[in-house]
């Protein structure tokens, strides 16, 4: 499914510099750049309260938006966001310029699916997530909001690779499609059990070796009941 493109209402802002940049903090907006596309670089500020929900609400760098810059709609793209090392808000947002039919390098996140119904999750494995997001190459308009990875065949020991992994139509992987997304990692003491279960196997298949002496000891038993007979005979000779 495309990315939905989301409203953003921006204000010019004329002035650039540390201090003007401050200015607009502390008026409770976020400085922030439009650019590319060939043209010049735009500076404006957005309300602080409403970029920080954006940015909270997930998927951020890979949801296109429409600025409204004082009546006039630019088609961007988030490219980046700065927040404060102590504070942890946003202090800064860096938005790409999109022409229309234009192509994008972008990093969109895995959502791995069906790991309820996993036969190595059931035996008591544990989804690891190797790779978080994928790299794509796609049409502005086609960003999909997540690639899925089914994992719901999944043995333990097994992984899911980028080449298990459907593309949506027009979306081109950048990442090699041997790379390993998931793996059923097995849980502690997997592999004890697995050796006391073939050291148990290998014990039921021995009982035919086993037979051979046992069957071999009674002739040794037998032996004294013939030697018991020979004094019998040779008193009867007396």
């Amino acid at each position: 499914m495309a990315t939905t493109v989301k409203e953003l209402k921006a204000t010019a802002r004329p002035k650039s510099g540390k201090g003007a940049a401050r200015a607009e903090r502390r008026a409770g907006r976020v400085p922030g750049v439009i650019y590319g596309n060939n043209q010049p670089p735009l500076t404006i500020s957005i309300e602080d309260r409403e970029l920080r929900q954006r940015i909270l609400a997930g998927r951020f760098l890979t949801t296109l938006v429409d600025i409204d810059l004082e009546g006039k709609k630019h088609r961007v793209i988030p490219r980046d966001y700065h927040l404060d090392p102590v504070k942890d808000f946003p202090i800064h947002v860096d938005f790409l310029r999109l022409g229309e039919g234009a192509t994008i390098r972008i990093s969109v996140p895995l959502h791995v699916v069906k790991a309820e119904t996993s036969p190595g999750v059931k035996r008591g494995g544990t989804v690891n997530i190797v790779a978080h997001a994928i790299e794509l190459e796609c049409g502005v308009e086609s960003i999909p909001q997540y690639i899925e990875a089914d994992v719901g065949a999944l043995e333990i020991g097994h992984s899911l690779h980028l080449a298990d992994v459907k593309l949506p139509a027009g979306v081109k992987a950048l990442t090699r499609e041997d790379a390993t997304l998931v793996t059923i990692v097995p849980p502690s003491g997997y592999a004890e059990e697995q050796k006391a279960a073939a050291a148990a196997a290998a014990a039921g298949a021995a009982p035919g070796a086993a037979a051979a002496p046992a069957a071999g000891a009674a002739a040794p038993a037998a032996a004294p009941a013939a030697a018991a007979k020979a004094p019998a005979g040779g008193d009867k000779k007396k």
